[in-house]
């Protein structure tokens, strides 16, 4: 495995130092392949791709790690929503109608409906990223999935952000795909950060390798609005989980990600990431917890901690306290896997199919 200096090195020397422009740079390149004249086993592992730290691991096996409370708040949730659909049907079947009652009784063909208009949209008004339009970003796509052993490529749209810092993963059908805003896809450019952006990408490539925009899943979880810091928590849970898919696609974008969330695209580089993250344990009091519990997203000085301490899962209610740990040392690498389950950390399989 390469050194991080010898990567840096064998950037430059082809031709992909800061001046260079990923546009014409990858003009008439495969993503799937790599650039011409690269053998197969290159093709595997392109070199702009930084090395992996072992020693950050995201979990004993350097996979990554699903966040430890989703499962147990996923089940809850759904029996909380299974309940209510059983409730509605009771009231429907007693003429007890009213609009929670048609809401849930509809919630199939609602989902349905909300997740075909959702994908229509950006079919229709937004950039799809191919090897001609976004290249780097639609390269970086196609990377994550190979990572985390997808066997389909999810489709990458380019939406007007308008200021608006953000990017999604959602579904329809047997479709997958990832929205990222503008004014985020610009962090990408060679005037700004790749790896924070590859980070976003693994992140939201992460929320489909783990399951979370499958429509079954997100039937399962229709109440999660109605149902307070235990809806939210799940959804919380789920972006731990999505971080650490995007630490183990491109680690060293953590910090860029996470400062220009906090200090937006142009004053990112003001923001000092460990500063940050070093509040997770000194700001505390009711409101703080509240905040965090009532929150979508883990607030941002523990997500910065969580990131930056790889020994244990980010912190869901209680706020992080005392130093990181180091982190466990790394077991030797097994036997390759097979596609469809996640690599081995560090290992990059053959790129699945367009």
């Amino acid at each position: 495995m390469q050194s991080e200096d010898q990567w840096a090195d064998q950037s430059r020397q082809q031709g992909r130092g800061p001046g260079w422009n990923p546009v014409t740079g990858m003009a008439g390149w495969d993503p799937r392949l790599g650039p011409p004249g690269w053998g197969p086993q290159q093709a595997f592992s392109p070199p702009h791709i930084p090395p992996y730290q072992p020693t950050r691991g995201l979990s004993p096996w350097g996979m990554p790690a699903r966040h430890s409370w989703e499962i147990p708040l996923l089940i809850v949730v759904i029996l909380a929503t299974v309940s209510g659909y059983l409730i509605a049907l009771l009231f429907l079947l007693v003429g007890a109608v009213n609009y929670y009652v048609l809401l849930l009784i509809l919630a199939p063909l609602l989902l349905w409906f909300g997740r075909g208009t959702n994908y229509s949209m950006q079919r229709l008004n937004a950039v799809k990223m191919s090897p001609t339009q976004f290249p780097e970003g639609y390269r970086m796509v196609v990377e994550a999935a190979a990572r985390f052993g997808m066997a389909t490529v999810p489709d990458a749209y380019v939406v007007l952000g308008n200021g608006q810092i953000n990017a999604f993963a959602s579904g329809h059908g047997f479709r997958r795909y990832v929205v990222v805003y503008s004014d985020l896809f610009e962090i990408g450019g060679q005037a700004r950060d790749p790896d924070a952006l590859a980070f976003i990408i693994g992140h939201e490539v992460g929320h489909i390798a783990a399951g979370h925009v499958s429509y079954w899943r997100q039937l399962g979880m229709f109440l999660v609005p109605f149902l307070p810091i235990i809806g939210n928590s799940l959804i919380r849970a789920q972006e731990y989980t999505a971080d650490n898919h995007g630490f183990c696609n491109r680690h060293l974008g953590a910090p860029g990600a996470m400062k220009t969330l906090a200090g937006g695209k142009y004053l990112n580089s003001l923001v000092d990431f460990d500063e940050m993250a070093d509040r997770a344990p000194q700001d505390k009091g009711f409101f703080v917890w509240m905040v965090n519990a009532m929150s979508s997203h883990p607030v941002l000085t523990w997500r910065m901690w969580a990131l930056r301490d790889r020994s244990r899962h980010g912190r869901m209610f209680l706020r992080p306290s005392g130093p990181p740990a180091a982190p466990p040392p790394m077991p030797p690498a097994g036997p390759p896997v097979q596609m469809g389950s996640y690599p081995g950390y560090g290992e990059l399989p053959g790129l699945p199919p367009r």
